[in-house]
């Protein structure tokens, strides 16, 4: 089961990349998000990503105790989460998922609040927690832009 559990933690063992594996796991969140897109159900996009959500909280768990540390680096499942979250109910282009990327690393990375009170949760759910708050933060700037585009006609 461990080993099962890592796999999904580390997104295929994306998270084993020796540079950046937050990064890589969000490309790759990316890919799953083109995947799920071009099924073209919104319910599709919103069931995988409350299913991701719980199997991530489980899989952090046991890689976390297989490893024998909190948050490893190479659990990037929270990174393929918060892209899915980024992105899900918005008509997106090549430009718009660019800077939806840039985003959701830079939330990701700043952690405001409560993204950084969030990884004090136990288990899966601090792992998991910060990158649902990035995505909702990077959402919701997404949204104002297209917002604010539409409204002065850009």
């Amino acid at each position: 089961m461990n080993r099962f559990a890592v796999v999904v933690s580390t997104g295929l063992y994306c998270g084993y990349s020796p540079v950046a594996p937050g990064t890589v796991g969000s490309a790759f969140g990316l890919v799953v998000f083109g995947i799920l897109r071009s099924i073209g159900s919104p319910l599709v996009e919103l069931v995988t990503i409350a299913v991701l959500l719980i199997v991530g909280v489980w899989s952090a768990s046991e890689t976390e105790r297989y490893v024998g540390r909190i948050d490893p680096g190479i659990i990037v499942i929270d990174e393929i989460v918060g892209m899915l979250l980024t992105f899900v109910f918005l008509n997106v282009g090549f430009g718009t998922m660019v800077f939806g990327f840039v985003l959701f690393r830079v939330f990701d990375i700043v952690k405001p609040y409560p993204a950084r009170a969030c990884e004090r949760l136990p288990g899966g759910w601090g792992v998991m927690a910060d990158d649902v708050v990035a995505g909702l933060y990077a959402q919701a700037v997404l949204r104002g832009g297209i917002w604010m585009s539409a409204a002065l006609g850009v």
